[in-house]
C-alpha cells in the first residue's frame, strides 16, 4: 500500500469520495475502464475480454471490423459483456465504442502491443492493437478473469536455438487469466510450447471430449492437454480453482474449431507449410512472420483459411462466453453459501449495524490544460458511488457478513442508481426521503488531474436522525458491533453511544475528516467507543477538542510518526478499547492491550488495569503502475478488520486481511473491488511477498 495517499491528487479530499480514477487510472494517462464493463465488473456480472491484434494486424479492412463486430455481439448475445482491449493514443482501453472499434480497425499506423511494448506506446501516445500478453495485462488489472482470442502465440520453430519465444507463453505463467484459444497455430513448435507452458505452471485443458490438444485450423495436432473439460460448468469450475488458490498462473482452455470447418484444415496446413517455408526464404522473422503467413495462405487457399479463422474466433467467442457466465453463476452462489453459512452460524453473536453516508459522485474531467469558465469544454464526466458507510458496509457483505446498513437518500434517480449498485448489500435501513435529494458530490478537473471546481450537496446525511436510528434499536441491541461514520449528526453519534454503553455494545467510530473526527469528543460520547480508526490529523483533532496538547507540525520521519501517534493515542486508551492509527503509505499503527508481543483486539466484559502497547505493521507495496484509485483503501481495510475481529481471528491475520484488502482496493476502478473475497484477503491463502517486519512498543 506504499503511496496509499501520499501519491493522491488533490482530488481526493475526504474519505469515501470517489476520485476520478474509480474508472480511469492514474493520472488518466494509462488506463480507461469502459462504463459498460465497470458496471458488469461492480454488479459482478461476466464479462469476456477480447483482444484487439485481430483487427490491426490479423484480418483485411473491413473484415476485421465485421468480425469485431460480429465477435462482441456473439458475446452479447450469450449473456456477458465484451470488453475488447486496444491502446488509443497512448491509452489502455478496456472496452470500446463502436466509434474506438472503427478506428483501430481503419488506422494503417497501428502499433502491435505486447507487454514488452507497452511503456513505449503509452509514453509516445501512440495506437495499437493488443496482442494475448497485454490483453491478459489488461483485463487481469481491470477484474475481468475470461479472456477469448483465436490462437495464442508459441515457441517458434528452431526456438530451442533462436530463443524466439512469444511473450504469451511467460504472461499465462505470471498472470491469473483464463484464455480461451483455439490452441497454438500450426507454425509453431506445439511441442515445445506445451513443455514451456507446463515448466511456468500452466494448466492446459481442451474442451471437449478427448484430450487432443487443437493446432489452430486443425482439431489435432498430434499433442494431448494435460486435462480436458465437457462444458461450460466444468471449465468454470476449473478456472475458479486456479484463482482460488491464488496461483498467480493463467489456464489455457483450448477450443477445438467447429467440424464443419475443419475439413478445410488439410488443405489450409498444405498452404500453412508453403507459407512458412517462403517466410524463411525471404528471411522474414519475428512479429512479422504471423502477419505474413496468416496473408499468405488467405491468398492460397482463395479464401478459405480467412473463413476458418472467422469461424473459430466466433466459435472461441461462443464458448468463452458461456464460460464466463457459468464462473459468474458459480461465483456469485459461493458468495451467497458464504454468506448464508457464516449467517446460520452466528446470526445472534455477529450481527453488525453500519450508520453512515451513501453519496453519487460526478466527476467532469477536461480535455485540456485549464478549464473556461463561462463557456462548454470538451471533456467526459463519469459516475460513481461512495459514502464511508456505503464502502464499509459494502466490504463487510463482500466478507461474509450481512451488515445492516442505516442511511438517507432522495426519491431521485440518483438513489436508483446507487441503490441499484448495492442490492448486494441489506439496505433495508437506508431510507428514501421524499423532497430530499441524494448525497452528491461533483469535481471538475484538468486534464492533468488538478481540482478546478469541488461541489457537495450532503445535507441529507443530516436526515440520519437520533429518532430515524432509533427504529432500529432491537436490531442495535443484538449487534456485537455498531460502525459509525463522521457524517452523521452528533446527536445521532450522542444516541448511539448511549444505548451501546448501557448495552454494553462495542462502537466503531470512522472519523470520515479531520472536521467530523471531533463529533464524540463534544460529548462523553467518545468513552462509550470500543474502536476507532483516524489517521494522524484526525487523531490531532480528537485531542484538540478534549483540550490535549497536539504537535503544531506534525512530523515526516517514520520513527516521529509513530513517536506522536503513540502519545496522542495514550489519553484516548483510558476508554477506547483499541485505535487503529493509519499512516498512509507508512502503514497502520496498531494500539491497545497488550496480549504478549501483540495487541488485543477483542474487548473484555469487564474493567480492568491493562497494559499497554503499540504495534507498527508497514504497508504492502503497490506500484504506480498498479495503483488505480486511492479513494477505497482506508474503508476496505477498516471493513476487513472488522470481519476479522467478529471472526475471532488473531490480531496479526485480522491485521493482515485489512491490509490485503486495501491493496485490492488500490488495484480496482471501484473503492470497493468486487474481487473482495474472504479467499482473497485470508493471509494463508493469498500468496504475497514476505510480510514487512513488524515493530513493537510500550505504552506507559
Amino acid at each position: 500500500m506504499k503511496r496509499m495517499l501520499r501519491s493522491a491528487p488533490a482530488l481526493v479530499l475526504k474519505r469515501g469520495i470517489t476520485t476520478y480514477q474509480s474508472t480511469w487510472c492514474k493520472n488518466d494517462s494509462l488506463f480507461r475502464v469502459h462504463p459498460s464493463v465497470s458496471q458488469a465488473l461492480a454488479e459482478n456480472k461476466p464479462v469476456v475480454a477480447l483482444e484487439s491484434t485481430i483487427i490491426t494486424h490479423g484480418m483485411p479492412y473491413p473484415h476485421n471490423l465485421s468480425t469485431a463486430q460480429e465477435v462482441e455481439a456473439i458475446v452479447r448475445a450469450e449473456g456477458a459483456t465484451p470488453a475488447t482491449v486496444g491502446v488509443i493514443e497512448g491509452k489502455v482501453h478496456v472496452g470500446l465504442s463502436s466509434e474506438e472499434l472503427d478506428h483501430l480497425a481503419h488506422c494503417k499506423s497501428s502499433l502491435k502491443v505486447s507487454r514488452r511494448d507497452l511503456p513505449h506506446v503509452i509514453s509516445k501516445g501512440l495506437t495499437g492493437g493488443t496482442t494475448v500478453s497485454a490483453t491478459m495485462i489488461a483485463a487481469h488489472r481491470a477484474g475481468i478473469p475470461v479472456f477469448v482470442t483465436g490462437g495464442i502465440g508459441g515457441v517458434h520453430r528452431d526456438g530451442e536455438n533462436s530463443l524466439d519465444i512469444s511473450a504469451d507463453l511467460t504472461e499465462l505463467g505470471r498472470t491469473p487469466i483464463a484464455v480461451i484459444s483455439a490452441g497454438v497455430k500450426s507454425i509453431l513448435d506445439i511441442g515445445r510450447t506445451l513443455e514451456f507452458l507446463e515448466t511456468h505452471g500452466v494448466c492446459v485443458a481442451t474442451y471437449g471430449k478427448s484430450k487432443n490438444f487443437p493446432a489452430f485450423f486443425s482439431p489435432q495436432s498430434g499433442f494431448t492437454s494435460s486435462c480436458q473439460v465437457d462444458n461450460p460448468a466444468e471449465a468454470a469450475k476449473l478456472i475458479a480453482s486456479t484463482l482460488s488458490l491464488g496461483l498467480q498462473s493463467g489456464v489455457l482452455l483450448a477450443v477445438p474449431i467447429p467440424e464443419e470447418h475443419a475439413a478445410a484444415g488439410q488443405q489450409i496446413e498444405e498452404a500453412v507449410q508453403a507459407a512458412v517455408t517462403e517466410a524463411s526464404a525471404k528471411a522474414i522473422t519475428g512479429r512479422d512472420v504471423t502477419p505474413f503467413i496468416l496473408q499468405k495462405v488467405n491468398e492460397l487457399t482463395e479464401g478459405k483459411s480467412l473463413q476458418a479463422n472467422i469461424a473459430l474466433i466466433h466459435n472461441n467467442a461462443r464458448v468463452g462466453s458461456q464460460i464466463a457466465c457459468a464462473l459468474s453463476k458459480q461465483m456469485n452462489k459461493r458468495k451467497l453459501r458464504s454468506r448464508t453459512h457464516h449467517s446460520q452460524q452466528s446470526q445472534s453473536e455477529t450481527d453488525i449495524v453500519v450508520i453512515g453516508g451513501i453519496n453519487v459522485d460526478f466527476i467532469a474531467k477536461g480535455k485540456k490544460k485549464t478549464i473556461q469558465f463561462g463557456q462548454t469544454n470538451p471533456g467526459s464526466v463519469c459516475q460513481s458511488f461512495g459514502g464511508v458507510g456505503r464502502n464499509i458496509a459494502d466490504s463487510l457483505s463482500r466478507l461474509g457478513h450481512r451488515p445492516l446498513f442505516i442511511s438517507a437518500v432522495g426519491a431521485d434517480s440518483n438513489s436508483d442508481a446507487v441503490l441499484n449498485y448495492c442490492k448486494h448489500m441489506n439496505t433495508s435501513g437506508v431510507s428514501r426521503l421524499e423532497e430530499q435529494s441524494t448525497a452528491t458530490y461533483c469535481a471538475v478537473i484538468t486534464e492533468s488531474g488538478e481540482l478546478s471546481l469541488g461541489l457537495g450537496d450532503m445535507d441529507i446525511h443530516q436526515q440520519i436522525t437520533e429518532q430515524y436510528v432509533s427504529q432500529f434499536e432491537k436490531q442495535l441491541l443484538s449487534a456485537t458491533l455498531v460502525c459509525l461514520d463522521g457524517n452523521i449528526p452528533a446527536s445521532t453519534i450522542d444516541y448511539v453511544c448511549c444505548v451501546a454503553k448501557k448495552h454494553n455494545i462495542n462502537v466503531w467510530y470512522e472519523p470520515t475528516d479531520s472536521e467530523k473526527a471531533r463529533k464524540p469528543f463534544l460529548s462523553d460520547a467518545w468513552k462509550s467507543l470500543s474502536y476507532s480508526s483516524p489517521n494522524l490529523g484526525e487523531l490531532c483533532t480528537m485531542n484538540k477538542t478534549l483540550g490535549i496538547p497536539t504537535p503544531e507540525v506534525l512530523p515526516s520521519s517514520l520513527e516521529e510518526v509513530l513517536d506522536v501517534a503513540v502519545a496522542l493515542s495514550r489519553p484516548l486508551l483510558e476508554h477506547l478499547h483499541c485505535l487503529v492509527v493509519t499512516l498512509g503509505a507508512n502503514g497502520v499503527l496498531l494500539c491497545g492491550e497488550q496480549d504478549g508481543s501483540s495487541v488485543n483486539l477483542q474487548p473484555s466484559k469487564q474493567k480492568r488495569r491493562r497494559q499497554l502497547c503499540a504495534v507498527h505493521y508497514p504497508a504492502l507495496t503497490v506500484t504506480a503502475e498498479e495503483t488505480m484509485n486511492v479513494s477505497g483503501a482506508g474503508d476496505s481495510l477498516a471493513g476487513a478488520l472488522m470481519a476479522g475481529i467478529l471472526q475471532q481471528r488473531d490480531t496479526d491475520s485480522c491485521v493482515r486481511m485489512g491490509l490485503l484488502a486495501a491493496r485490492l482496493s488500490l488495484a480496482s476502478p471501484h473503492p470497493i473491488a468486487p474481487a473482495l473475497t474472504l479467499e482473497s484477503v485470508d493471509p494463508k491463502k493469498v500468496q504475497t511477498q514476505n510480510w514487512p517486519k513488524l515493530s513493537y512498543r510500550c505504552i506507559d
